[in-house]
């Protein structure tokens, strides 16, 4: 498949609110997507916003959230995605969940890089491998938040077509943001989406959105956003492959293979 929908949903979170969350997105999905689409890319925590409170926001993989995003996968015909907390036995991770009920498939990430600074590090367990999803012909690598500053470990070394990074980005590091996703779509030749989430958060951090897509040139593919929408844009995997091969600049990458002396 050459060509990939690809919907970014930024909207506000209301705090520590599941149900409310989940209902809210069902709304705002029936009255603001106006076509098909391949794929639907929710924020960060989107259940619950950034909390470090677990043991009330945690779900778990049978429970409502990923019942609802199979739902909505099978409703929409399309995959569904997004970060929420997750509990498996003693451990909490801030997992990035991939449904896609067409083809039954329910695939996760779990974040590398914990934030400290929001002592994040105390309250979930650190993810230690990648996700490569493969559909429709794409390879799609979903990343979270805090990994966005890591080059290293968003380099490229699986050949993905498409990077995903879901996000609670506040505003006071909006530079940040905007500056570091074209890099990584630059460095990496790959498509890169951005999902952040707007509003004010419970412990009174704002948020200003500024989804995005970005191409294998790290070109804006939509105006920055500071309201809630849903953003739809169709990739190329075409035009991506010819750029790749008129500009071979992976084949020259490191690797970052270390061996300890």
């Amino acid at each position: 498949m050459s060509n990939l929908r690809v919907s970014l949903l930024q909207s506000e979170i209301q705090w520590e609110k599941r149900k409310a969350n989940l209902d809210f997105y069902s709304n705002f999905i029936n009255n603001n997507l106006k076509e098909p689409t391949d794929i639907i890319i929710l924020p960060e925590m989107f259940t619950s916003g950034f909390t470090m409170n677990v043991k009330q926001c945690h779900d778990s993989m049978g429970g409502e959230t990923i019942q609802w995003m199979r739902q909505m996968s099978s409703q929409y015909h399309t995959a569904i995605c997004g970060s929420v907390i997750i509990k498996e036995e003693e451990f909490y991770y801030n997992r990035f969940l991939w449904v896609d009920a067409m083809q039954n498939h329910v695939l996760i990430y779990d974040k590398k890089h914990l934030f400290c600074l929001a002592q994040e590090d105390h309250f979930y367990k650190a993810g230690n491998e990648k996700l490569l999803i493969e559909y429709k012909g794409w390879k799609i690598a979903p990343y979270i938040c805090y990994d966005l500053r890591f080059p290293v470990w968003m380099r490229n070394v699986e050949q993905a077509d498409l990077q995903i990074v879901v996000a609670n980005f506040p505003a006071k590091r909006r530079t940040a943001w905007n500056g570091l996703l074209p890099a990584r779509a630059i460095e990496n030749q790959c498509y890169l989406a951005g999902v952040n989430r707007i509003g004010v958060d419970g412990i009174g951090i704002e948020y200003t959105g500024d989804s995005n897509l970005y191409n294998y040139e790290g070109e804006a593919l939509f105006a920055n956003q500071s309201e809630a929408t849903i953003q739809t844009a169709t990739l190329d995997k075409n035009k991506l492959d010819i750029y790749r091969r008129a500009y071979p600049f992976l084949k020259d990458r490191d690797l970052f293979r270390f061996t300890d002396n």
